[in-house]
């Protein structure tokens, strides 16, 4: 494991014999970085972080500091610059707040340069416990809750921020942002049924969870910033007392309902009553937190009510289970990997169990 908790660099001091493609254009983007006085050392080690068919993180170091440049994948896709380009707008305006992340360095917006969008951040020196539960916290109960509690209060903190105080008027569209949810994500479920080789399967519930979230959608909601994919594969941790010390892949991010971010939290949280089989060693110790242990965490810096909490959560689980299962389609039309798509398709099934218990 690297410093950031990803998973150990798959490249690492390239020749110009054995160049991970991922960095063919290394030479021009340290040009770049030379010019802002933020380029490689002259030694420095170039390691391909993650990514592929995903964003691409590259580390390199800079006067003794350690560094990381985000750029598209090497095939880019219709909304690959305008995702990065909302990322930095996002992590500009987080700067001076209380909400930690990766610090902004630098920003190429001009996609006249390499002919895609990227920029620089601050390395953050932690771990991911999605990827890896270091020994101090496998051993140790307390520390293992205390990562799902300062995952709260984060997530607190930046629920009560104030978009507009930090430049984010014109972040997303917060108007009708609940009533448009659930449309949305029925379209998207209706679409798979153009893949050829997707015959449809009968979500647990579906009819009964869609009338639900509609009959008892909450009046009013405050806008804020929204990460649209939080849970704990997505924050680095200190190891030392387990704060979250960095949120990531602000790539979803939006003004919205923050509320939100606390169901998708909780939608795939480990539970006795039905196990959803997220992925990572920390889902799988035991002594968690309870779903309403977090709740009541959540709550004790909140300034939002969490009142209707449950339909936040069914809302996530709807969403999340639509997505997953778009994987299972496309593979069941030859376009992803058959076994992940079973997987995810399981997973699913799981999501929509759980909605409908809530529901029920």
């Amino acid at each position: 494991m690297n410093r950031t908790g990803l998973p150990s660099p798959d490249t690492a001091g390239f020749s110009s014999e054995d160049q991970d493609p991922r960095l063919a254009d290394w030479d021009r983007l340290a040009d770049w970085l030379r010019e802002r006085g933020i380029g490689p050392d002259e030694d420095s080690r170039v390691e391909v972080l993650a990514g592929g068919t995903q964003n691409i993180l590259i580390r390199y170091s800079h006067a003794g500091r350690d560094l990381v440049l985000r750029r598209p994948p090497l095939h880019l896709r219709k909304s690959s610059n305008s995702v990065l380009l909302r990322e930095i707008e996002i992590l500009r305006a987080l700067n001076g707040t209380d909400v930690p992340h990766a610090g902004l360095v630098a920003a190429c917006t001009d996609d006249n340069v390499t002919g895609w969008v990227f920029y620089v951040m601050d390395m953050v020196d932690g771990f991911n416990p999605a990827v890896v539960v270091p020994p101090r916290f496998a051993d140790s109960r307390d520390l293992r809750r205390d990562l799902a509690f300062h995952a709260m209060d984060v997530l607190a903190t930046m629920g009560n921020l104030d978009h507009r105080s930090v430049g984010l008027e014109e972040f997303g569209k917060p108007e009708g942002f609940l009533e448009r949810q659930v449309p949305r994500w029925l379209r998207e479920l209706e679409s798979f049924s153009a893949l050829d080789g997707y015959e449809g399967v009968e979500l647990p519930g579906l009819d009964r969870i869609v009338t639900w979230l509609g009959e008892n959608r909450p009046a009013f909601f405050r806008p804020g910033i929204m990460h649209g994919d939080y849970h704990l594969a997505n924050l680095i941790f200190s190891e030392d007392d387990a704060r979250v010390l960095a949120v990531v892949d602000w790539e979803m991010a939006t003004i919205g309902d923050p509320l939100l971010d606390l169901g998708r939290f909780l939608a795939t949280w480990p539970s006795a009553e039905e196990p959803i089989g997220t992925a990572g060693p920390i889902y799988r110790t035991e002594g968690l937190p309870l779903a309403d242990e977090l709740v009541d965490r959540y709550r004790a810096t909140s300034t939002l009510d969490v009142s209707a909490v449950d339909w936040y959560i069914v809302l996530a689980c709807f969403k999340i289970g639509v997505i997953l299962e778009g994987t299972h389609a496309r593979s069941c039309a030859g376009l992803a990997d058959p076994a992940v798509g079973a997987r995810l398709h399981r997973m699913s099934q799981a999501l929509f169990r759980r909605a409908e218990r809530i529901v029920s």
